[in-house]
């Protein structure tokens, strides 16, 4: 089989990597000719843990390229993916379809014989019927159907995801179309995954559904953790003794300072405002939207009262700027708000991340960047913990104790256990938790 990945992003790149490594021969094009040029040379324009070793396998075997030409990929390929940005849309918040309708444009005139046009983007109901008929407006003779597989990768662990997904969701008209996804997913009926077949508008659907379930269920614990602070209670055991329960689950129960990333605020965003133009508002994730956003609004607020109601003139460390640990993703990241909020305030920055510095020195201004958590921390009147990389899970607490100017040691995401730190003769601030003093 053949396969042309329109779109290089995050979604594209990655799922073309895997779709080779099935053994599919795969054309990933994207009209970014230094990007293509880049991923040629090897150099991948996204961090994600395995993905260049797994693109330098495939491109070595021959079964994964690169190119600017759609017309040339599309020509003689079985499956053509739609992997185009669909960003939130400036002034209303709708998702940007028109990377996507500009592509299924381009693949109108480019089709040679029977193809299944597949929308891998996160788009909104009814986008792909839109799709059809742009192509077949364009094209009344062309052979084709138009499919919607929504991914769902994490970002950290996508390829594992794609490799072994939870299930694989296909919308798809015609028993033609159904019959060429299951020969692109053979590998997975062979480990007997579980594949859904639906109408296009479900599948469309189900994939917003998702998000903002997983999003709601993040800002529910979050707002628990608020809870929890008033009555003194913890957090952490609230989450392990609901999340015990097969109907709720352990998952995405980590209180912290707010979702970020590529996909759950520009999806939650855009299913209200789908749901608003069907006319059956969706009040729940409305909710988790607002609050979401005053969440991330309010984390400053937390350090500044953490280090005594005021930071003006103190040196503050963040540790982790990335919406996520294990990518280089900045998108929506707390760290955003944080970081200036602070230094509104007065505080000068240090900061260190393992992945995303690169990126956030673009975003951020006035921030000393540093070499790793200790150099960020030295001299410091406060450490911050951001985003929960793995090293910053094992810092050397006493050598903290030495090298702060105060220590304290403020955790949004609620990596160490108080007493520990407390025994270490640092203030600990925490989420959802009692805040415990060194002793």
């Amino acid at each position: 089989m053949r396969v042309a990945m329109i779109g290089t992003g995050y979604v594209g790149l990655v799922s073309g990597a895997c779709f080779s490594e099935f053994g599919i021969e795969v054309a990933c094009v994207d009209k970014d000719a230094a990007k293509i040029a880049a991923l040629r040379s090897g150099t991948m324009p996204i961090y994600e843990p395995g993905l260049e070793a797994l693109v330098a396998s495939n491109v070595k075997a021959g079964r994964l390229s690169f190119s600017t030409d759609l017309a040339g990929a599309v020509k003689g390929a079985d499956a053509v993916f739609v992997a185009v940005g669909t960003p939130s849309r400036r002034g209303d918040g709708h998702a940007d379809l028109s990377y996507v309708y500009a592509a299924a444009a381009e693949i109108a005139a480019a089709l040679t014989g029977y193809a299944a046009v597949i929308t891998k983007s996160t788009v909104p109901v009814g986008t792909g019927r839109e799709v059809e008929r742009i192509i077949r407006q364009a094209r009344p003779d062309a052979e084709f159907d138009v499919v919607a597989n929504p991914e769902f990768l994490r970002e950290g662990a996508a390829i594992g995801d794609f490799m072994r997904p939870d299930r694989v969701v296909i919308g798809a008209g015609s028993e033609r179309a159904r019959e060429l996804m299951r020969r692109l997913y053979r590998p997975l009926y062979l480990i007997e995954t579980p594949i859904i077949f639906t109408t296009l508008e479900t599948a469309e659907l189900i994939k917003y559904a998702a998000n903002t379930f997983l999003a709601t269920k993040i800002t529910f614990i979050n707002e628990i953790a608020d809870l929890c602070e008033k009555l003194g209670a913890d957090v952490q055991d609230v989450a392990k003794g609901i999340g015990l329960d097969g109907r709720i689950g352990h998952k995405f129960l980590h209180a912290g300072p707010g979702y970020g990333g590529s996909c759950f605020p520009k999806d939650t965003l855009a299913l209200v405002r789908t749901a608003d133009a069907a006319g059956s508002p969706i009040r729940i994730v409305e909710t988790v939207v607002a609050a979401n956003e005053r969440r991330k609004k309010a984390m400053a607020g937390r350090v500044i009262a953490a280090c005594g109601g005021s930071v003006k003139g103190l040196t503050i460390a963040i540790l982790g700027l990335t919406f996520k640990p294990n990518t280089d993703d900045m998108r929506e990241a707390p760290s955003l708000d944080i970081v200036p909020a602070l230094q509104k305030a007065g505080a000068k920055l240090r900061a260190y991340d393992p992945e995303g510095m690169k990126e956030a020195r673009t975003l951020l201004a006035d921030v000393t960047w540093c070499e790793d958590a200790y150099d960020a921390l030295k001299g410091a009147d406060a450490g911050v913990i951001v985003t929960e990389w793995n090293q910053f899970r094992a810092l050397d607490l006493a050598r903290l104790g030495k090298i702060m100017k105060r220590p304290l040691l403020v955790d949004l995401r609620n990596v160490y256990r108080p007493d520990e730190v407390a025994a270490a003769g640092i203030s600990y601030h925490s989420i959802g938790r009692p805040p415990a003093r060194g002793k």
